[in-house]
């Protein structure tokens, strides 16, 4: 399976260096560049990409509300979120718009390609440490999502919570797999559950209320 990948960046040496080192994947194909949020999004419909490399800043419509029309529009297609910075207030708004992960613009090729294979499996490109940083400097200000009550939380079964747990901590599904002895496609089943009864919009909402509940 190739999994399509649209480039959005202003800076034309940026989107360069990016085609070069995701050209050279073989399972990898870049349809499409776009240097502002507006093409991006105009892109996105056309070429319905499997994941979108996403710049947060922008002239005009920046990239986090083409991301959140990417999301709206074609809730398939799985977005990251660029950013100078680690720890950038722009990339946690990403995140809230419904961005499956954010990256530094200069990760590691290795990281950057796994985390589009992440993405694409369905999985999260945060870090725990992150996570934990953004709930510390921005957790009043994010949106609740689905369920936050322990009586919520107790509607999962103890091998769900077990994977949440996991989730929370920032680890993949294939990883998940390995720590719980279990089939990668048993831990996918799992996550799908959890997310349907906690009435969460992704894993990202996991990864959050995970936090929130103290279970990480």
């Amino acid at each position: 399976m190739t999994i399509r990948i649209l480039l959005v960046d202003d800076q034309d040496l940026m989107r360069l260096g990016l085609a070069m080192v995701l050209g050279d994947v073989p399972d990898f194909s870049v349809v499409g560049e776009a240097a502002d949020g507006e093409s991006g999004v105009a892109r996105a419909g056309e070429l319905n990409p499997d994941v979108v490399l996403m710049d947060v800043r922008m002239p005009g419509v920046d990239g986090i509300e083409a991301t959140r029309r990417i999301v709206a529009d074609h809730p398939e297609t799985r977005v990251i979120v660029l950013t100078t910075f680690d720890l950038d207030e722009y990339a946690f708004s990403g995140l809230n718009a419904g961005a499956s992960g954010f990256l530094v613009k200069d990760a590691p090729a290795d990281q950057l390609i796994a985390a589009v294979r992440a993405v694409h499996a369905g999985d999260a490109a945060v870090s725990p440490r992150v996570t934990k940083r953004m709930l510390e400097l921005y957790g009043g200000s994010l949106p609740e999502q689905g369920a936050t009550a322990s009586d919520d939380l107790a509607s999962l079964s103890e091998r769900e919570r077990d994977v949440l747990v996991l989730v929370g901590e920032g680890l993949t599904n294939t990883e998940i797999a390995a720590r719980l002895y279990l089939a990668e496609s048993t831990v996918k089943t799992h996550v799908g559950r959890l997310l349907a009864k906690l009435e969460l919009r992704d894993r990202i909402g996991a990864v959050i209320l995970a936090h929130r509940s103290g279970l990480v």
